[in-house]
């Protein structure tokens, strides 16, 4: 198992772990992980680990076995032993854009309140497909509302409630075609806001920051029609 340093805090972007395993394909499992994996539509983190004798740049992470998580190298190289104690540091620049645009996508789903089926977070740019039959014609509209939410500098936090809880509020899901993982008995909240009202609660596992201020200006893109009853819809960030 490893401890997912990620999830209690987004921001910590260099920590020191022990190498517990190695998989066949050449990746590296840690004790302990500020890097996120592959999931949800989110990119895995890259970045670097340094020990008495080498360093590797990683190149993505993806989930292992069970609650590991697989460092995947950049290039075959010589592997830290099992039992070494690594230094990691992400690529932060490229982790806190995929943290931005993940939320601003949230609030893209506020914007648009549409069974979502399918999204892909980038840096600096990210989409959402949406279960609706026509594109808006509020365009200007939308993205005037998704910076109005920015602006607004609201608060972005996690809480967990139970799968049976869940079970009970089933519009909290608003994805349709990925359900939330289910298994250990609790399921991650991402809730957005001003303090007195929450504009979006939803199940999510990503990386996200702490307040709206951080996504930067947003810029509707492309609206592309993905089938009869499917628009999918390119957000942008600018710093």
């Amino acid at each position: 198992m490893t401890e997912l340093l990620f999830r209690t805090d987004a921001y910590l972007c260099e920590t020191t772990a022990d190498v517990v395993a190695h998989t066949i394909e050449g990746g590296i499992i840690l004790d302990r992980s500020i890097f996120y994996p592959n999931s949800g539509g989110q990119p895995g983190d890259s970045g670097t680990i340094t020990w008495a004798r080498g360093e590797i740049n990683i190149a993505t992470t993806v989930k292992g076995e069970g609650d590991q998580i697989v460092l995947v190298p950049a290039e075959p190289r010589t592997l830290p032993p099992i039992g070494a104690t690594v230094d990691t540091t992400l690529d932060w620049d490229r982790r806190f854009a995929h943290m931005r645009m993940h939320s601003a996508l949230h609030l893209l789903s506020v914007a648009l309140p549409f069974g979502v089926t399918g999204g892909s977070v980038g840096a600096g740019r990210g989409r959402l497909d949406f279960d609706m039959e026509a594109a808006p014609e509020n365009r200007n509209e939308i993205e005037e509302a998704l910076n109005a939410f920015v602006s607004a500098d609201m608060r972005i936090s996690d809480e967990w409630i139970t799968e049976g809880e869940l079970a009970q509020n089933p519009n909290m899901i608003k994805t349709l075609a990925v359900q939330p993982p289910r298994g250990s008995g609790y399921i991650r909240l991402v809730r957005i806001s001003d303090g007195i009202e929450t504009i979006d609660l939803q199940p999510c596992g990503g990386t996200h920051v702490l307040r709206t201020g951080e996504i930067g200006t947003l810029r509707i893109g492309k609206i592309e029609k993905k089938g009869r009853m499917n628009r999918r819809v390119y957000l942008y960030s600018d710093v």
